[in-house]
């Protein structure tokens, strides 16, 4: 989190055509946040496939 924080300039960044600028640690926070977010969303879909085993 303190890497996110430190990095203040702004950046351009391209979504597919519209070109936005907006601070690093903005960008940096979003895709942190996704890659959570995405974690989350494998671990549970993993978990449902695969129930714990009983001995």
């Amino acid at each position: 989190m303190v890497f996110i924080f430190e990095n203040r300039e702004d950046v351009k960044i391209r979504l597919l055509v519209p070109e936005v600028t907006m601070p690093l640690w903005g960008a940096l926070l979003i895709a942190w946040g996704l890659g959570v977010l995405a974690s989350v969303i494998m671990l549970r879909r993993h978990r449902d496939r695969h129930p714990p085993r009983q001995k």
